[in-house]
């Protein structure tokens, strides 16, 4: 996904004005033409980013943020040609680029940007990015103010992404909640087709002008199309790769990526995510609200069998929180994880035995009052989940503890993990700001592993209104310290995201959000 992050860049700092972007009006480079095909492990639920928690490329280059990364991890204007924070950091004013067009060829203007905020703050699942946003003032066509109740320091980083971008509100009036079939927003890319199951078709905006500075062509994309084919199976996916069925894939399962290498037609993009792979207990379930059967769980997994053989070292083990790429991430927390919970099987024996694990069935798996500790762990179809999966489970009978695997669809664990089904889960998450954790631990935001800790909770709602940088970071060390103590979760390793193309010119990876930068991708003629 993604290879490092930077700093939420004004925090710290007041009334600082964002450098208007410089050679945003065109400069086209001569269209080649023809159709990209991608395949992915993932279907998005939806492509409206308002109504979904996961973004990826499949989705996400039709929208054009107010602001974006580059590729040091500045934030620099997008859409907007400029903003301004207030000196009380209450007031963010965003200047938009002149002439720039929604996907139906009408202008985006601040009147429309609000519109589509509001529809986000009404409804979103995400709509907790925005934080105490309490009103936005049109100023004049392309002048808008974001007034907040207290300062934010996530806004700008969460501001980068597909979630806050601004829909077309024609789109929004004509379509309704049928609005993720007919999507459309002012980015590189328009939706052309929507197969539901098997593919996304996007096509490139030919009034598309807002090309980056890290990008020569500043125009509209240099192919007709690109063609998003969803396939989970690992081996399908290298055997349409090979077969020249598709010029780009996405995730390259781990056991491939030598083989691939060594393909003089292929060429291979590695970028390190900016989040982890994690192991998710439920702590709504009383099995997980001691925190000595927790505690145990995290000492019987050893993470380097995982890296190896799931990941045929494509990984970095990791026992905090936070990973390294993002800004709060400490060594001093990481070591403190890391001794903490070093693999020790007695140890985890003996906190079992302490919660009442003190028999023992035939199958070897600790009993409580002739109750045997069997937990179901839910798992996406994703090949290299599955094989985590198995490690994890053998490691876990090893000190008697029988883990079930339950293979779910991606959509299945997004939609009813919130609602507590679910026992224990595999999966990722990833951001640009240590804001995550309030995403992750918040007051009723705790999703994945429904953890509620007021102490925790005041930290991270502190943090967010900290616009000093050194100040915010302290705080989320003391966020992170309490997790490690508390272990509602097992941080497991941060990926390393591997994509293979072939037959392309200019291709490249953004290395900080991890998603293709398609303004300079062309077939080889």
């Amino acid at each position: 996904m993604m290879l490092a992050l930077a700093a939420c860049s004004n925090a710290g700092q007041t009334a600082k004005e964002g450098t208007k972007d410089s050679g945003s009006e065109g400069d086209a480079a001569g269209k080649a033409g023809g159709t990209i095909t991608v395949t992915s492990v993932r279907e998005p639920d939806t492509v409206d980013v308002q109504r979904t928690t996961w973004v990826d490329d499949a989705n996400t280059h039709i929208y054009e943020p107010l602001v974006k990364f580059d590729e040091d991890g500045n934030i620099i204007p997008a859409l907007a040609e400029k903003y301004e924070i207030s000196e009380d950091g209450k007031v963010i004013t965003f200047t938009l680029k002149e002439g720039s067009k929604f996907h139906s060829g009408a202008n985006v203007t601040a009147e429309g940007v609000k519109k589509s905020f509001e529809r986000f703050i009404d409804s979103a699942p995400t709509n907790y990015m925005v934080g105490p946003l309490e009103e936005i003032v049109v100023v004049d066509e392309r002048t808008f103010e974001f007034h907040f109740s207290e300062p934010f320091a996530p806004f700008l980083s969460n501001a980068t992404t597909a979630y806050l971008a601004p829909l077309d509100p024609a789109a929004i009036e004509e379509h309704g909640d049928e609005f993720g079939n007919h999507a459309s927003s002012a980015g590189i890319l328009n939706v052309k087709e929507i197969k539901r199951g098997s593919s996304i078709t996007l096509e490139s905006f030919d009034e598309y002008k807002l090309g980056a500075p890290y990008s020569q062509n500043k125009g509209a994309a240099g192919f007709d199309e690109v063609v998003f084919r969803f396939i989970p199976d690992d081996d399908t996916r290298i055997l349409e790769f090979k077969r020249g069925n598709s010029q780009v894939m996405l995730s390259v399962p781990p056991n491939y990526i030598k083989e691939l290498e060594a393909d003089p037609n292929t060429e291979i993009a590695k970028t390190l995510a900016n989040g982890h792979v994690y192991l998710g207990m439920n702590n709504k379930k009383k099995v997980f609200q001691d925190l000595r059967v927790r505690q145990a769980i995290a000492l019987a997994i050893d993470r380097e069998p995982i890296v190896d053989f799931a990941l045929e070292g494509a990984a970095q083990p990791i026992f905090g929180p936070l990973p390294p790429a993002i800004p709060g991430y400490s060594e001093e927390v990481e070591g403190a994880a890391a001794k903490m919970y070093a693999h020790d099987l007695e140890k985890s024996r003996s906190l079992l035995k302490e919660a009442g694990y003190t028999g023992t069935n035939d199958a070897g798996i600790v009993t409580k009052e002739g109750k045997p500790l069997s937990l179901e762990l839910w798992v996406t179809q994703e090949p290299t989940m599955q094989r985590i999966a198995q490690v994890l489970q053998n490691q876990l009978k090893e000190v008697g503890i029988e883990l079930k695997i339950s293979v779910q669809e991606d959509a299945t664990i997004r939609a009813q993990s919130p609602e507590g089904k679910h026992e224990m889960l595999l999966w990722t998450y990833g951001w640009y700001d240590a804001d995550i954790l309030h995403s992750m631990f918040g007051r009723d935001l705790s999703t994945r592993v429904h953890y509620q800790n007021d102490e925790l909770i005041s930290i991270l709602e502190k943090a967010r209104i900290t616009m000093n940088q050194d100040e915010r970071m302290e705080l989320y060390k003391q966020a992170q310290m309490i997790l490690v103590e508390e272990s509602p979760w097992v941080p497991l390793f941060v990926r390393e995201n591997v994509t293979a193309y072939r037959d392309l010119e200019g291709f490249k990876i953004h290395p900080i959000t991890g998603t293709i930068i398609w303004s300079d991708v062309k077939l080889k003629k």
